[in-house]
């Protein structure tokens, strides 16, 4: 064990229980889902100051506190420990204040207040992310308190607004524009926010589509004289899955990077206006995601997929039909079935750097403390991090939560993970001393 380790010890579990409990108390006022639920995460930006403002240099300790706001209530908030040697510096980033939302009446405990069973630490925000606000602090607290003579900065931000990365000037987005985080491109940069304390090495880029489906309504009695929205619908969408498949299929690097899946192109909503049981629609809409691991061009996907609809609106009578009068085409009437694609904003996915010292320093520290080290990838998205990465830092990702229980019902962590992360945490810290 280095010098370091010792010096910064273990996780203590009444601090980090303590500062939890506060923060998962707030959970229910950062939700994040706009308009109707805008989280104020100063509120548990606040039970962070209050443990580490004592530390700050405004109270004659070594961290150096900045909090900053770019709309009111929407706090982020950056630390440092000041190292001896300028321009070294590792900075843990991520570990954002607000929580995706949750209806009390479909879990068995209350979300919004931690619960404690044994090892299991239970409550909206305790895998993801409240759960790393609360250890993150409890590591720059022990640095606050023992003082030790480091080469590195150690800088930790945490960020407002990561669960809607649609809203931007908010958080860590705003924190890159306005330069303040421009230093941490001097060391490696690891976002906590993943679970399950293995290095998460790649992530997906998401393309939300949304599919138009125009045919003519009639009577479900006579229909020859219809074009079934719902089939036509139904039809293309596999058409366009199919061609899909065939031209993003699984890419060799996905293999090396350990990806659960390859890229994806599926629907997850359908809607159409109504009507009686006996009318054939005229219109629905079937709206979906493409999942795209980051070996692939989004522009490229996003050109294909239109180009999918445009040949299949050119030769719909040529589309499988479903049964002797299902069709698409009503030659007597010259009208002819038809779609319409549209996208939502698009983000790419993310390759870590498997090179970078940032890298082995976490595998490194990953095997030592959890005593395996093996790197997944998944298709979930963090968008965050491919502009950090684009920006020019070595973003490594982690995360000591479950992934089992991320963004689910019944959220909860384990204290020994979180105790096993914060080992990791000085073990980096160690070995970029040496």
């Amino acid at each position: 064990m280095g010098r370091v380790e010792e010096i910064l010890g273990e996780l203590n579990r009444d601090a980090f229980v303590s500062l939890l409990q506060k923060v998962i108390g707030e959970s229910e006022h950062v939700q994040n889902n706009p308009p109707e639920l805008i989280p104020q995460e100063v509120r548990v930006a606040n039970h962070v100051l209050e443990v580490l403002r004592p530390l700050s240099t405004e109270c004659g300790g070594p961290l150096i506190v900045n909090h900053v706001s770019y709309s009111p209530g929407r706090s982020n908030l950056i630390v440092e420990y000041p190292g001896t040697e300028s321009g070294k510096i590792l900075s843990f980033v991520g570990m954002h204040m607000d929580v995706v939302t949750a209806n009390p009446a479909d879990w068995e405990f209350d979300p919004f207040a931690l619960s404690i069973d044994g090892d299991k630490l239970c409550g909206r925000g305790t895998t993801d992310c409240l759960g790393h606000v609360a250890l993150v602090t409890q590591l720059m607290k022990k640095l606050g308190e023992t003082k030790p003579e480091l080469k590195s900065t150690v800088v930790a931000v945490f960020i407002a607004s990561e669960e809607n990365s649609s809203i931007t000037g908010i958080g860590v987005d705003a924190l890159v524009k306005n330069g303040l985080l421009d230093k941490l491109k001097n060391g490696p940069l690891f976002w906590i926010d993943t679970a399950d304390k293995q290095p998460c090495i790649g992530t997906g880029g998401m393309i939300p589509w949304k599919v138009h489906v125009t045919g003519k309504l009639f009577h479900s009695g006579l229909p020859h004289k219809a074009i079934n929205a719902l089939e036509l619908g139904m039809e293309a969408i596999k058409e366009i899955q199919l061609r899909f498949y065939k031209d993003f299929p699984a890419h060799p690097k996905e293999k090396d990077y350990g990806f659960a899946t390859p890229s994806t192109m599926k629907p997850t909503q359908w809607s159409y206006p109504g009507g009686g049981i006996n009318q054939i629609p005229g219109e629905c809409t079937v709206a979906g995601d493409v999942r795209l691991t980051p070996f692939y061009n989004v522009a490229d996907v996003l050109k294909k997929l239109q180009e999918y609809v445009d040949d299949i609106n050119l030769n719909i009578e040529k589309l499988d039909s479903r049964g002797p009068v299902s069709h698409y085409v009503l030659p007597d009437e010259n009208m002819r079935g038809r779609l319409a694609i549209s996208f939502e904003e698009a983000f790419s996915g993310v390759a870590c750097n498997l090179e970078s010292r940032g890298f082995h320093v976490l595998c490194k520290a990953t095997e030592k403390v959890v005593g395996y080290v093996k790197p997944y990838s998944i298709t979930g998205s963090l968008p965050l991090i491919r502009e950090l990465q684009e920006e020019g830092f070595d973003v490594q990702t982690a995360g000591y939560g479950l992934m089992a229980t991320y963004h689910a019902k019944n959220e909860y962590c384990l204290f020994s993970d979180m105790a096993q992360g914060y080992k990791v945490f000085t073990s980096i810290i160690s070995q970029l001393e040496d």
